[in-house]
């Protein structure tokens, strides 16, 4: 399974926004700037929302703990690379939570959240793992993840210098991320009752 749609077309991030801005109200689809390249991908399915839902209620009990921010897949990552994602799950510490993102009326983040967080669909499992892990990685995101519902895995890339060091892959336990170090969530928690 393909993008839903990939522009011919080349954008700025600015030019990403105000693109945007003139969709129609009801288009629920969901937008990205990848390479300068607009990308349409279609509403996620039952499985892959309750799988991010999970992590969100995860990731935002260690949030409020320790002054970070956890977002889920509507809020868009103007990146340094020039591209704009909206991964499914985001976490910004204490360290790189600013007022003005906090603050700011439009646009997207101007932050490279610490950890990114993607569940994997068979209409994006490729880009997620090859295309946005290179941006992420690029851009100084400091834990990648990648989730795969079909195979009830997860696997975490980690900075390990400039670039992510080898993959670790949870199948059963507890993950572990260096990130969410206080983190509590198991593979078992995570995709118990999705069959």
């Amino acid at each position: 399974m393909q993008t839903a749609f990939r522009s011919d077309e080349k954008f700025t991030q600015a030019e990403f926004w105000d693109w945007l801005q003139e969709l129609p109200a009801s288009d629920i689809n969901r937008y990205e700037l990848l390479g300068g390249r607009i990308i349409m991908t279609p509403p996620a399915r039952i499985g892959h929302s309750v799988v991010a839902a999970r992590i969100v209620f995860a990731l935002g009990r260690y949030a409020r703990m320790t002054g970070g921010l956890v977002l889920e897949s509507s809020a868009g990552f103007d990146l340094p690379s020039g591209d704009t994602l909206q991964p499914d799950v985001s976490f910004i510490s204490a360290a790189r939570r600013t007022n003005e993102m906090m603050t700011k009326p439009t646009g997207f983040i101007d932050v490279v959240p610490d950890l990114v967080i993607e569940v994997l669909s068979p209409s994006t499992a490729r880009r997620d793992r090859i295309e946005k892990k290179k941006i992420y990685e690029r851009c100084g995101v400091d834990e990648y993840w990648l989730v795969d519902p079909r195979r009830c895995e997860v696997t975490i890339f980690a900075r390990d210098g400039e670039g992510f060091g080898a993959a670790r892959v949870f199948g059963a336990g507890f993950l572990i991320s260096r990130v969410v170090a206080g983190v509590e969530l198991s593979i078992e928690e995570l995709f118990g009752d999705l069959d």
